[in-house]
């Protein structure tokens, strides 16, 4: 199927380029009680829309959210998937790997994890921090105990981008549809929300003396998102470069093209044949008789 048109969907001719991609909304966006009535319309749409992904049981939807710290990634998976069935619905945090995920291939962790056919699956970090943070911390790849000579060259970032590449397309060839949305902060309002955390109490929990000390390598984040994303965005599985300066922006943004995206789905409710038709006539008979 064809991604959903978009002034934020990502190229796919590698030619996406980082300083081109807006981090504020246009000028004309709605304001922000509108904003919130059309994100409550598309809950209510979504949760429709999952039941008959669930019920068909036959492709599955798989969310990949990255960004700098403080973006808004937990906030906006929890707002767009209000009212959505717990039990069609898997969230996976991928933070440090564990000694076991570093014993095996930097996909296997992520793909134990994809959603189930049926389920709608989302992934807050993902397979994507092993050419972000990693790439930016070229000496978490020790860890790693990688039999190749070229550990942290070019040329070893564009194999483990082409891996990514085609892992992506053979999920995507056995009926995951795949959404990787980088929701793309401003230095300046990342930092007015890292100030909002230090001066409200009730925020303390989500401060983070690491995520400021990693402010001093934007600029290699900034190169590492450019060259992933420009490497990665294809047909099957876009990135969509969300402006994330106003939360209430995008998260409905992010909810109108996850509701596209499932619309342009050949979702379909299961059907019964002639014989279990007759049979419900008999159940229904003998129900309404109270026979059973």
């Amino acid at each position: 199927m064809q991604p959903v048109p978009s002034p934020y969907l990502v190229p796919f001719d590698g030619s996406f380029r980082i300083d081109g991609a807006p981090t504020a909304p246009p000028a004309d966006a709605p304001g922000k009680s509108v904003l919130k009535d059309h994100l409550g319309a598309l809950n209510d749409e979504l949760a429709d829309l999952q039941r008959q992904l669930y019920a068909e049981d036959r492709h599955s939807l798989l969310l990949v959210f990255q960004a700098m710290d403080a973006a808004g990634k937990d906030g906006t998976i929890r707002k767009i998937l209000r009212g959505v069935n717990p039990a069609g619905c898997q969230v996976f945090s991928f933070k440090q790997p564990s000694k076991e995920e570093l014993d095996h291939d930097f996909l296997w962790r992520v793909a134990k994890r994809t959603p189930e056919r049926g389920r709608i699956g989302v992934f807050n970090r993902s397979h994507y921090e092993e050419v972000l943070v990693v790439r930016v911390h070229p000496e978490y790849l020790g860890g790693q105990r990688l039999p190749v000579d070229d550990a942290g060259s070019e040329a070893f970032w564009n194999r483990r981008l082409e891996s990514i590449g085609d892992w992506e397309r053979h999920l995507a060839d056995s009926g995951t549809v795949i959404l990787k949305f980088f929701l793309n902060v401003s230095r300046e309002e990342q930092r007015d929300r890292f100030l909002d955390r230090l001066n409200e109490p009730e925020k303390h929990w989500k401060f983070s003396f690491g995520d400021v000390e990693e402010r001093q390598h934007w600029g290699a984040y900034m190169d590492a998102y450019q060259k992933a994303l420009a490497a990665t965005s294809r047909p099957w599985a876009p990135w969509y470069a969300i402006p994330a300066d106003d939360k209430h922006f995008m998260r409905t943004t992010v909810a109108g093209i996850v509701v596209d995206t499932l619309r342009g789905m050949p979702l379909a409710w299961p059907t019964v044949d002639e014989e279990h038709r007759a049979r419900f006539a008999e159940m229904r008979e003998m129900l309404e008789r109270g026979t059973l």
